[in-house]
């Protein structure tokens, strides 16, 4: 291998023109002949006994050529990127400039880690949700076990929504009745939208005994036979059933849950929502930082880069799709996908993981992060545990410099998540709409003064219609490593 040019180019890439000798080729060719021999067959010879010299002169000196310089140039293409000291954040682009018996050239266009800045990372503005629990969340929490609860009892009384309507059901189409289009006994709840749009809505409002054609026409995202369809259901209610609560006390606790008051079960109730939304307010924050982060870089990020991290995203989700035992493919077609619809989620998600990587490894660089040999065991060590591994074998599967980076990484978010600042706009807005709203006040009631000087007693009785008028009312305005590893 010999590199015969090395040039610098826009974009962050290389451009590499490498040669490879007479020796190698032919090594290549070789084993091309030597793996493809036993299918050759030439009249004269016994299959898989031609020798390579009558196989060329058969079907061309150039016969091995192609699948000898498929052969060949990884192993060159890798000596050429250790003798010119580039690392690669992408796939090359690869074109063959001659070839010949006595070897071939190549070009290499190779894409490398852009340079980066980011400017004005410490003191982010950003906002952290927030988490507090009312007693109306503690209600909601609570009702799905009062739903589950309750029992249904028979009323006489029209259905209305919530209510359980016990049916009978018929479909026709132009007349004829058409395939899963009857039902008996069906208990429909009024309001679940289980049945296709508008059917419950005109069940509601029907008694016990009543019967009814009603008119529907199916959607047009429907079963192909009946997408778009216009039908008439026949009905009969059998029955109307209203969800009777049951007394939310401590029996109640005591049958639902494990505690033996119904305080204890809402502090319990709570307490769990308040950690979910608490862990989630914080995933949400690392988020908004990390927007907020990668809006502060600078740098032109090579869509190669992004291309290959979206194809590498692509190959893990496809591989944990397929270790549980179900088709890629498949997987699209039950989703309602395609792989043109993957790829695009992918390149996003793609795009923003190589812009946060990139804005943390500038602001590591510019606050000399430096990770320790201490911290290094440390982050081996949790591996080790989390993947019920030995050291040793985390050491072997993850790189010491892949874990360097990472472990800086993390460092550099946390300094700059620590140095968030709370956005004052809004608070700044609000006091000058407020002091805004006081001088209005102000100017009025000074107004209203002199208007009642110059009129007196005509301008008084309006005045007092008009404070007599009801004001209105104010609403109240409501990670890398473990990848590798895995």
């Amino acid at each position: 291998m010999n590199i015969k040019s090395n040039e610098k180019k826009e974009n962050s890439a290389y451009e590499l023109v490498i040669e490879v000798g007479a020796a190698e080729f032919q090594a290549a060719i070789d084993k091309v002949y030597n793996r493809q021999k036993k299918s050759i067959s030439i009249p004269g010879f016994r299959k898989g006994k031609v020798p390579r010299r009558m196989v060329e002169k058969f079907y061309g000196e150039n016969v091995f050529f192609e699948d000898a310089i498929s052969e060949a140039y990884p192993a060159a293409y890798e000596a050429a990127l250790k003798e010119a000291g580039i690392e690669p954040v992408a796939y090359p682009q690869l074109e063959v400039l001659d070839v010949s018996k006595d070897g071939f050239t190549f070009k290499a266009t190779v894409t490398v880690q852009p340079e980066a800045s980011v400017k004005d990372y410490k003191g982010l503005p950003v906002a952290k949700p927030d988490t507090k629990v009312t007693d109306a969340d503690v209600e909601r929490e609570l009702k799905p076990y009062i739903d589950r609860a309750s029992r249904l009892v028979s009323v006489k009384r029209k259905a209305k929504k919530g209510d359980v309507a016990v049916i009978d059901f018929e479909g026709f189409k132009d007349g004829a009745p058409f395939d899963g289009g009857k039902g008996e006994n069906y208990s429909l709840e009024l309001g679940s939208g289980s049945f296709v749009p508008g059917f419950e809505d005109q069940v509601i409002g029907m008694k016990a005994g009543e019967e009814k054609d009603i008119d529907i026409t199916f959607p047009e995202n429907y079963t192909p036979e009946l997408a778009g369809a216009a039908v008439v259901f026949h009905v009969k209610v059998n029955e109307v059933k209203e969800k009777e609560a049951p007394e939310v006390d401590d029996e109640f606790a005591k049958d639902v849950s494990d505690f033996d008051t119904l305080d204890e079960f809402k502090k319990d109730l709570a307490d769990k929502l308040a950690k979910r939304r608490a862990d989630q307010a914080e995933r949400d924050f690392d988020e908004a930082v990390t927007d907020a982060l990668i809006g502060k870089l600078e740098c032109d990020v090579p869509d190669a880069m992004v291309d290959y991290r979206a194809e590498k995203l692509l190959e893990d989700y496809a591989g944990r799709i397929e270790s549980q035992g179900i088709k890629f493919d498949q997987y699209l077609q039950m989703m309602g996908m395609t792989m043109d619809t993957m790829r695009a989620q992918a390149k996003a998600a793609a795009g923003r993981a190589v812009r946060r990587e990139l804005a943390l490894e500038a602001v590591a660089a510019a606050e000399k992060i430096e990770i320790t040999d201490a911290d290094l065991d440390a982050e081996y060590a949790r591996l080790a545990e989390q993947y019920k591994m030995e050291a040793d074998q985390v050491k072997a599967a993850v790189p010491a410099e892949d874990v360097k980076k990472d472990l800086a990484a993390q460092k550099a978010f946390e300094l700059v998540k620590g140095s968030v600042k709370k956005p004052a706009a809004k608070k700044a807005a609000k006091k000058t709409e407020k002091a805004g709203e006081k001088e209005e006040k102000k100017e009025t009631k000074d107004a209203d003064k002199e208007t009642k000087k110059a009129a007196k007693k005509p301008a008084k009785a309006e005045d007092k219609a008009e404070e007599g008028e009801e004001k209105p009312k104010k609403r109240a305005t409501k990670k890398k490593a473990e990848d590798k590893a895995e």
